[in-house]
């Protein structure tokens, strides 16, 4: 008899675990999801139309709340967690609720779960949320560009809405983030490199979206999501490390895997650490993966109209995951408005309504406003705090212009961030050069 499998997911690496590992499998029959981090992305199905003819209900997908039940009702005989940017000790703990409704605990790996391109992969992963990735990624994108070749991103899957709709999905122009019918926190991740002319892919099936993705580049750039590891072999793989958060490389799921497997390791936010953090890093460094080549880098944050913060009282509205399973108090937006001498950082918490009351409840967020927009109801909820805050100026430190969405009542403006490589320190350029020049000498013998 197939073994009964159940997997913990969040909508991303859970359906790829099953594309790869369990669609086709004899050996195993997947009764269930859970979900679990996002909100509104349980009481789904996974379509038939995705879950092959094996499954031609399409399969449930439960709140992971439902997880002892589900064992015992479903007589699940194995569990896979399939999520990330949890801690060690967070992980054991599933693993002891499992084992405790008597099914075995799995951990899925690279060598069942990565898929082999047929172009070079740099793979751009992080050791938490919010240490920099997708600033990375955009370095290493321009850095490919510059050598002549074109790149094409595939982003670690957001699949929040349709899920047959969303088999695979790409994004050439702003059009087709309204044809995607996106949600704030996939255009956050897309928009920045559609804004530098960079193709990305997305979507549920990938290894359906790499068959596509890898027929248009020279070199593929997998930005991975949370703390996740690459769902494609890489050629190479760079992990950004947060030094205001140092510990969590070798703490944290599966950060500490890309921590220890990467090629590179991109040491961000030097000239916001301390000097302890910096020492922190290094170590870590020498004892998990002493051969990885080290960048260190700024997050270098711009501000378009400074003025507006010098003085003022100021609303900050900082990148939502960052703060949420992130776990940051604070982000970019808070670091430009110290820089730039704001009169008061207005606290919003207290004006906390609808969903996002449930998010302060359940973050340990600082006084500042998380870019929640899961749901047209989040959206309206985040535009209704903006609006009540006794405010002079809002700053968005989020990749996207939220006033294109939402209808803000006061004087706002952007902060950006982007990577600086230290001029001390090897830049994303050297860390890429064998992996471009061996290419492109192969193309050459080639012709």
């Amino acid at each position: 008899m197939p073994r009964r499998v159940l997997i913990m997911g969040a909508a991303g690496r859970d359906f790829h675990n099953f594309n790869v590992m369990y669609r086709d499998s004899a050996d195993h029959e997947v009764v269930a999801f859970t979900a679990t981090q996002i909100p509104f992305i349980a009481d789904r199905i996974y379509p038939a139309e995705l879950a092959g003819p094996r499954y031609p209900g399409g399969i449930q997908i439960h709140p992971e709340t439902d997880l002892d039940r589900l064992i015992r009702e479903l007589d699940v005989d194995e569990v896979a967690f399939s999520y990330s940017d949890v801690s060690h000790g967070y992980v054991m703990g599933k693993a002891s609720q499992v084992m405790t409704a008597g099914a075995s605990f799995v951990l899925p790996g690279p060598r069942d779960t990565m898929l082999t391109a047929r172009v070079p992969v740099v793979a751009v992963c992080a050791v938490r949320t919010g240490c920099g990735k997708s600033q990375t990624s955009r370095r290493v994108c321009q850095a490919i560009r510059e050598s002549g070749l074109t790149p094409v991103v595939v982003r670690h899957p957001m699949p929040y809405g349709n899920l047959a709709a969303q088999q695979v999905q790409r994004f050439a122009g702003y059009d087709d983030l309204a044809a995607h019918k996106v949600t704030v926190e996939e255009r956050e991740e897309y928009e920045p490199h559609l804004a530098e002319g960079t193709v990305v892919y997305a979507g549920v099936d990938f290894g359906a979206i790499l068959e596509q993705a890898q027929s248009e580049c020279d070199v593929l750039v997998w930005d991975g999501g949370n703390n996740d590891y690459p769902f494609y072999h890489p050629d190479l793989w760079i992990t950004v490390a947060d030094p205001l958060r140092a510990g969590h490389e070798s703490t944290y799921y599966p950060g500490d895997l890309n921590f220890r497997a990467a090629d590179v390791v991109v040491v961000n936010k030097i000239d916001s650490a301390s000097q302890q953090q910096l020492d922190a890093i290094d170590a870590a460094i020498s004892a998990l993966n002493p051969t990885a080549m080290v960048v260190r880098a700024r997050s270098e944050v711009t501000v378009e109209k400074p003025e507006l913060i010098t003085g003022r009282r100021v609303l900050v509205i900082e990148d939502g995951p960052t703060l949420t399973h992130g776990e940051m108090q604070y982000g970019a937006g808070i670091v430009a408005a110290r820089r730039n001498g704001a009169a008061e950082i207005v606290d919003p918490r207290e004006l906390a309504t609808g969903t996002m009351r449930d998010v302060y409840a359940k973050y340990p967020i600082g006084p500042v406003l998380p870019a929640m927009g899961y749901s047209h109801q989040q959206l309206s909820d985040l535009e209704q705090m903006i609006n009540a805050a006794d405010a002079d100026t809002v700053v968005i430190a989020t990749p996207i212009d939220l006033a294109r969405l939402i209808t803000i009542n006061k004087a706002a403006l952007r902060v950006r961030y982007d990577l600086a490589e230290a001029a001390t320190s090897p830049t994303i350029k050297d860390a890429l050069k064998p992996l471009l020049e061996a290419y492109l000498a192969g193309h050459a013998r080639k012709r």
